[in-house]
């Protein structure tokens, strides 16, 4: 005899089921207000009608780049004076729907830096513009904060387990952070491609010891004081990569070999040029450089500029897929944390520890600390990868790639007080 465990799936059965989900969702709008948790329900319903506390847009764009490595760089298509194309992200809060959507094809290397307050509620809102150059990849972008713990699944920008955001359609991130220090941030879509594109960038999370101190500090520690920060976000550029993007070519990215390499999208000596001078507020527009259209999309500067006795806190982040070993020159550094995390053991033993060189791989970030010297008049340093073959421009002599300067400034001649990072 047979013992049928299953039946078959009437018609009758089928309108059963139906009902008795009705229900269970009637019943859910009875349950305890407790269970339902309406707090983070309100958090969560903030984030959608409230403005964000940032808006940022992703797009394409060209950028300029030393040196040449025919046929690929300068790439043929780029506008005069533009030399490679790229993926990025911009800082359009503020801007009208308008503007934000004529920013399209103005992308800039490397992403915005933004920084939230430990605890604090904060929201970004992101719009993909679409790929003026590539109309055929109708690709998503998303915003992954890489190294944020236990992130809610809608807001972590890792596609495969959420979402991404479709062309011409916007995604409001909700974050609440509760852990100080520096993080990178990137697109998780296609993330080979994107990353390298250029869709990197910095944040960073405030202690809550600046409130309480009257200080600044990288971690709820005072012995991480410090007067001046600067971002080093280190990538690198297969201009052949680029170039097939910019051709409607696929690289086959196994064979990866990068030929410059930046800092803050920018290789020496451009590295040390100013910074741009933010936003057109008529055409949304960046504003380039005094004297360098060229740098317009690359607006971060990575000159690191200080008083004597000035406590410098460095914010290295690797958002390429290389190793790298930083070394500034002259002066020691004490690494004070790493990937967000203070360097102090379960005991709260100090585990900090001094250098001049400091190795950091892909998907990392290390904060490190210095003490100016003080000078009778202005001392120039070098900061730079001690693996020389990141230290020159394709088809050029001299110094180039990951290289910057620290100019120390006598009291005689003092800066005035940091108000951003880089500047």
């Amino acid at each position: 005899m047979r013992n049928n465990s299953t039946q078959p799936l009437s018609r009758r059965r089928f309108l059963k089921l139906g009902g008795g989900l009705v229900g269970l969702g009637a019943a859910a709008t009875l349950l305890p207000r407790a269970i339902l948790k309406p707090e983070s329900v309100e958090a969560g319903l903030r984030a959608q009608i409230t403005e964000p506390n940032l808006h940022f847009a992703a797009t394409d764009g060209w950028i300029h780049l030393p040196g040449a490595n025919a046929p690929y760089h300068p790439d043929d298509m780029a506008p005069d004076g533009l030399t490679t194309y790229i993926f990025g992200f911009r800082n359009v809060t503020g801007l009208t729907r308008d503007q934000a959507f004529a920013q399209k094809m103005k992308a800039q290397l490397t992403a915005p830096t933004w920084w939230l307050d430990q605890g604090q509620d904060f929201t970004l809102k992101l719009t993909n513009l679409g790929l003026q150059i590539r109309p055929d990849l109708i690709d998503a972008h998303t915003l992954h904060f890489h190294g944020f713990r236990n992130a809610i699944p809608i807001f972590d920008g890792e596609p495969h387990s959420s979402v991404g955001v479709p062309i011409a359609r916007d995604l409001t991130y909700f974050y609440r952070p509760h852990h100080p220090g520096t993080y990178l941030y990137h697109c998780h879509f296609e993330e080979t491609e994107h990353v390298h594109m250029g869709m990197i960038g910095v944040v960073f999370v405030r202690p809550e010891l600046n409130q309480t101190a009257g200080g600044k500090f990288a971690y709820n520690d005072v012995a991480t004081e410090y007067d001046r920060e600067f971002v080093l976000n280190m990538n690198e550029v297969w201009s052949l990569a680029h170039w097939c993007d910019s051709h409607v070519q696929l690289p086959e990215w196994s064979d990866y070999q990068p030929d410059l390499w930046l800092i803050n999208g920018r290789a020496y000596p451009d590295t040390i040029a100013p910074a741009g001078g933010g936003t057109d507020p008529v055409t949304g527009d960046l504003i380039p450089p005094p004297g360098r259209s060229d740098l317009q999309y690359q607006p971060i500067s990575s000159l690191i500029r200080c008083n004597s006795g000035d406590r410098v806190l460095l914010r290295f982040v690797n958002l390429g897929f290389t190793e790298h070993a930083m070394r500034l020159s002259g002066i020691p550094m004490r690494v004070v944390g790493k990937d967000a995390t203070p360097l102090q053991g379960r005991g709260g033993n100090d585990l900090t520890y001094m250098t001049d060189t400091v190795h950091i791989s892909p998907g990392e970030s290390l904060d490190a600390i210095f003490v100016a010297p003080d000078v009778s008049s202005e001392t120039r340093l070098l900061l730079h990868d001690r693996r020389y073959k990141y230290t020159g421009n394709p088809g050029m002599s001299g110094y180039g790639g990951q290289i910057t300067e620290v100019h120390i400034l006598p009291t005689s001649q003092p800066l005035p007080e940091q108000t951003e990072p880089n500047t």
